[in-house]
Order: C-alpha cells, then structure tokens, then sequence
C-alpha cells in the first residue's frame, strides 16, 4: 500500500544558476556558472577567459573529474562570441510569480530553490549586503508562503563567486569559512519566519568531479581538494550552529550526490572496489557533517597519499557538535562496476558512471531507470547516520516535444516517477524510513548542469526555449505535470 505521512513535503527543486536567470541583474556579481558555456551531449561546457596582463582571451574545457588547464593570471570572465546559459536560464528571476502558481496548481507543499550568494554579497568582503538581492528573495519567499508552500533554501548551489575564486583560490582558503558564514547569518536573520529548511552545500561530494563550480579552485591538487572539504565542512556546521541560535524552527540539513553501486559479479574483488568507490566518493563526506567527524578509512588515505589534514585546535570538535540535522541527497539512479575488464559499454548518471547495466533501460544522454534504487539508498543511509532523510532532486532528463495543440506527452517521464514513488512508499511502509519529503529536480525546465542544454529536460512545466536561448519563454503544462498533481492529491496512492 502507497501510504505517506501526513506532513509529508511534496514539491520540486531548482538551482539559482540553471532556473533563475538574471545574472546582471540586481546588483548580482559574476559566479563561475555565469562564465561556463554551453555544450552538449557530446561536446564539453567550457570556462572563459582573459588574461588582463597580455589581453589574451580564451577558454578551458570543462572536465568532470579531470584537471583544467588555465594560463597563468587567467580570470575568469564573460567574453563575445559564447552563449552562458546562466544568463537567462528560464528566467524564474522574471516569471516566479507565474512558476510558483503552477507550482500551487500542481499541490506542492515544498518548493527547494537556491540563493545566488553574489547577488547578496556582490562584494565579498562588504558588511553591507546588497538589499536588491535581499529583496528580490524575500518577495519569492513571500509568494509561496501565499500558497503555504515550504520553501528549502540552499545556499551555495554551484554558485561559486568569480572574486572567489580569483582573490582567494576558491574553499581551499580557511578566509573563505568566514565570508560564508557572513553571508549564512545575514539571509538566516533576515528569513527568519519565511524560510524553516536550509541546505548549506549542494551535493558537497561533486567536489570529487566539478572542482571548479563546486569549490572554485582552478587549480586543484588533492591537498587543495582535501583543504576545500574541510573548510566547507566548517562553514557548515558554523552555520548550523548560527541557525540554531537565531531561530528554534530552524533545520539545516546537508546534500549528498549519491546513488547505490552494484558489484557486476560475486567475486569479491568487485564487492571490496564498490565498497571502496562508495567510502570515497561518497559517504565519507556524509560520516563528516552528519555523523560529526572523519572516518578512519578517510584519515588513512590520506596518510597514504601524504595530505595533511589541516585542522585547527577545536575545529573536529565544531564538526561534532554542529552536525547536520537532517541528510537530503540526490538520486537518479544506480551504477554498475567490476574489477575484470575494462568497460566495453558505459552506462551514465550523476557523475559516476559505470558499465551498462542489461536489466535496466536508459535514456539518450545514458541514464538508467532503476525501479529500486531509492529504497536502496534510503535503507543504506538510515541504517548508516539514524536521522531523517529528505530526497531533494530526482528525475529524469528527455528531449520532449511540444505539439501544436500545446501538450506534451512525456510518459517515459510518468514510469520514471511512477517507479520512484513506489520505491519511496516501500522504504516508508516496509522498512519504516523517516522519509521528510520529496522534491523533483527540474520541476519547471530548467538549464542542465553538465551540457548546458534545454532539449535535456525533466520538468513537469515546459518551457519555450532552445539550446540558444531562443524562444518566447511561455510555460507549458506536460502530461506529468496532471499525475503529479493527482500523485499528491492522493497522498501517493494514485499512481495511474
């Protein structure tokens, strides 16, 4: 039986860089995702920039997990002859009014968004923030509220500052603990009785494969990596425990990219490499801020590989005492590896990726529908931390089509959710997970993170744009967008 609780958060998610648009707008300063241009499937996103010394301009590939090259005195910058799709995105900046009443038609009682920290702090080091901004959220804040819709606010979703990452060398510099937790207090105090749900960094653990939007560091090295995780661990549980002080509703919750990972056969050299991929990649980020200190497998490694751990005298002791209260995660499917062969055919997903899984079918950018893949996740995690747990972006990319009568008939997009909820309700019902809600990644389209693309889309809302930026912007209901609607309605027992 599909049975959820009764204050169960239904709803979508959002980030300020894919969804807002705007970004010279307000006040709002340059981020990495503003200088990042489109790609495609097939042909990798890429950072711009010039080199003010020499007037040389140019740009970098985007490598997801692979080290970027930038000539030396290189800024990052926006330059003639690129699109950004962060520029406009679907322009939420202009249209939340109209997104947050779809939102309401369709019965969410959560909506996840971000805030763009530049657009608060344009200048970094400033102690006044930039009201414009502070307004522009409150106003967005206040319109769901209209329609007693939660809002779960994150406040660094690769929203990376440019000044960031020049002046400072992104979260590898300990000053940038400081400047965050400025910002953190500043929206904190300012949306208190509007917002209850904060997210500090979205998906920590992307840090392994998007260094440059998740951590701002353009020249990674593992100590560099290693220095940007603790830093961000720190700012988090400061800000955990600023939230505490500021408000008693306050609940402040990490995000974890994660994804279950199969071994392909029963020997158990594939069992101990899953294992290990999943310790590196990502629980030990999770074991941090939710269970409060470094696990022993971590500081082994990196004794192994001669990082230091740069903690100062009383910093372990702020990861344990401020851990998260909640784990949110994203999950869109699962992946599959093997110690025997090399990869003959390579499934897709969230980052890590592994080989075609034959008992699953996938999409055209790869990604695999796995009907069980939540209940595994949310069974692993409980078992693992014991606090509730929230998912906060799940879903499924597709080239949509919009018909001439205005429809769009996405039923792999129905099946998709149709299993997911099942998986959910089972980890509820049969296991007894404290599931909090549940938010679709892209619930209105939105620009994706690794392409760049619009033809890439997951929303239940179509909107009338191109790979370019071309189009009217006008949002169009999908089939998915009336099952949903009906999914809630339902308390999710009407899964037809």
């Amino acid at each position: 039986m599909n049975k959820f609780p009764k204050d169960f958060l239904w709803g979508g998610a959002s980030a300020a860089n894919q969804f807002e648009g705007g970004y010279n707008e307000g006040g709002k300063a340059l981020t990495i995702s503003d200088v990042t241009s489109s790609g495609s499937h097939t042909r990798p996103r890429e950072i711009t920039w010039i080199v003010p010394k020499t007037g040389e301009k140019g740009s970098t590939k985007f490598a997801m997990g692979g080290k970027m090259e930038f000539p030396e005195g290189a800024i990052p910058c926006v330059l003639e002859g690129y699109y950004y799709p962060s520029h406009q995105a679907t322009d939420f900046y202009h249209h939340y009014k109209e997104d947050i009443a779809l939102m309401a038609e369709m019965g969410f009682k959560t909506f996840r968004m971000s805030i763009a920290w530049s657009r608060i702090y344009p200048d970094l080091e400033s102690e006044t923030p930039n009201e414009e901004g502070l307004k522009f959220y409150e106003d967005v804040f206040k319109e769901l509220k209209k329609y007693d819709i939660e809002p779960l606010v994150t406040l660094s979703h690769f929203e990376i500052p440019v000044d960031l990452a020049v002046k400072y060398g992104g979260w590898a510099n300990r000053k940038v603990v400081d400047l965050f937790v400025k910002y953190a207090t500043t929206v904190l105090k300012r949306y208190k009785g509007l917002v209850k749900y904060w997210l500090t960094f979205n998906e920590i653990n992307m840090m392994e494969h998007l260094q440059a939007l998740s951590i701002g560091v353009l020249d990674v090295t593992p100590q560099k990596k290693a220095d940007a995780a603790l830093h961000q661990f720190l700012a988090s549980a400061l800000t955990v425990k600023k939230a505490h002080e500021i408000s008693d509703d306050y609940q402040v919750g990490m995000m974890l990219a994660y994804q279950p990972l199969y071994a392909e056969t029963c020997d158990p050299k594939d069992q101990l490499f899953v294992l290990n991929k999943l310790q590196r990649q990502f629980l030990w980020y999770s074991d941090v801020q939710v269970g409060g200190e470094y696990p022993n497998y971590k500081l082994k490694e990196y004794e192994r590989e001669g990082i230091q751990l740069n903690a100062q005298e009383g910093d372990l002791d702020l990861l344990k005492k401020y851990a998260c209260d909640f784990l949110s995660f994203s999950c869109y499917g699962s992946s599959v590896f093997t110690t025997h062969n090399n990869f003959i055919e390579s499934g897709g997903g969230n980052a890590v990726r592994g080989k075609k899984n034959p008992y699953l079918e996938a999409n055209a950018w790869g990604w695999e529908t796995d009907p069980h893949c939540i209940r595994i996740a949310l069974n692993t995690l409980y078992d693992r931390y014991h606090k509730p747990l929230w998912i906060v972006e799940n879903g499924i990319g597709w080239e949509d089509k919009l018909e001439e009568d205005g429809t769009i008939h996405d039923s792999y997009r129905i099946d998709y959710l149709r299993h997911n909820v099942k998986s959910m309700s089972d980890a509820i019902n049969i296991d007894g997970i404290p599931l909090m809600g549940y938010t679709m990644w892209g619930c209105i389209d939105l620009v994706s993170a690794g392409t760049g693309e619009m033809k890439k889309r997951y929303g239940f809302v179509y909107v009338d744009m191109d790979d370019e930026g071309n189009g009217t912007l006008n949002r169009y209901k999908k089939d998915s967008f009336y099952w949903y609607k009906k999914c809630i309605a339902s308390d999710g027992k009407d899964l037809d």
